[in-house]
């Protein structure tokens, strides 16, 4: 898998969050589809399946109340790094930036782990 291509899958990934649509998510995902979420700390949630995943990435997705900032994306084979901003309201403390660290298998995402600068 080229790096171009494993760039367009985490875009389509990054963007169901930006936009609010958790739709963009349904044909990405791979059935045996594994995610690890940044909290509850100190080890976060883990989720495993194509239902499981899809239904917990799109209740942030579908979440108005937050707004997903890409601020760099690195693409190595089937490997991606995404640096992000995530934004709950208009403080100064209502944010938290991390990064997802994801692996595709066949163009589908396989697998997400997400961390947070704590």
């Amino acid at each position: 898998m080229s790096d171009e291509q494993t760039r367009k899958v985490v875009e389509q990934f990054n963007q169901a969050f930006r936009l609010h649509d958790p739709g963009l998510l349904k044909d990405i995902l791979a059935e045996d589809c594994r995610l690890e979420n940044s909290g509850p700390a100190p080890d976060g949630s883990r989720h495993s399946g194509y239902d499981e995943c899809l239904r917990f990435w799109s209740s942030i997705a579908g979440n108005e109340n937050m707004a997903f900032e890409v601020e760099d994306v690195w693409t190595a084979g089937e490997r991606a790094v995404c640096r992000w901003t995530l934004r709950w309201g208009s403080g100064p403390e209502d944010f938290v930036r991390g990064v997802n660290v994801h692996r595709l298998e066949g163009g589908l995402l396989a697998e997400s782990f997400g961390y947070v600068k704590g």
